[in-house]
């Protein structure tokens, strides 16, 4: 089985005080043709010029139609994706929770401290994301994913280590892979969604769509 990754909120191992509040990483089980169809259907709805469409493109309030029908049970995801969403302080307060017991003090402390002591990318959620990926789709995966400075050849031997159902790890440009252009949609829309409800702005009906997709019993994952 080839999946295709990519991930929206990633800042690496700067958990607090950065762009996101939310790391989201995405998977999907499409055929090229699938993909290529799912992305040039998108267009032809949206009509945007841009060369490249990303998930802003499906989020803005004149397109709700177009995201409502990409999420939905009669688009192109159903039962073929799944996303992981991880809080980034749950998922550091959890990593300082297990290096020191409790939490007390500024959680930007914590992040610094833990970045000079460990491993570096021992507390970037890409690396555990990729690795629950694996385990999600069961049986031996290989994973066609978008461009990461993060993943060296050193890292990625290391994922392969961890999970042996991982076959291959190939880094892509989403310019040119529409599978991995339609996990990018899911994963920033799901970001994004998620950091509305996060900030108590939730837009329900587009939770309820996205829920299906979601690893694990709730939106957060630490």
């Amino acid at each position: 089985m080839e999946i295709a990754c990519d991930e929206s909120g990633s800042e690496g191992e700067k958990l607090v005080g950065g762009v996101t509040a939310v790391f989201a990483h995405a998977g999907v089980s499409l055929s090229e043709a699938e993909a290529s169809g799912c992305v040039e259907t998108l267009r032809e709805m949206i009509k945007s010029p841009a060369l490249e469409y990303k998930a802003n493109h499906l989020l803005r309030t004149k397109n709700r139609w177009v995201l409502l029908w990409f999420l939905g049970p009669d688009g192109p995801l159903a039962g073929r994706a799944r996303v992981q969403l991880v809080d980034k302080r749950r998922f550091l307060a959890s990593r300082v929770r297990a290096e020191f017991g409790s939490v007390t003090g500024p959680l930007e402390l914590y992040n610094d401290l833990l970045r000079a002591r460990g491993p570096r990318g021992n507390l970037d959620p890409l690396f555990p994301a990729i690795l629950r990926a694996v385990a999600q789709w069961g049986g031996p995966v290989s994973i066609v994913h978008d461009q990461q400075l993060s993943l060296t050849d050193g890292r990625i031997q290391q994922l392969k280590n961890l999970a042996p159902w991982l076959e291959s790890l190939t880094l892509v440009d989403s310019q040119y892979d529409a599978r991995v252009q339609v996990a990018d949609f899911l994963a920033g829309i799901a970001r994004r969604v998620a950091e509305e409800e996060l900030y108590g702005k939730p837009d329900r009906e587009v939770i309820e769509l996205l829920m299906p997709f979601v690893v694990g019993p709730r939106m957060w994952h630490a």
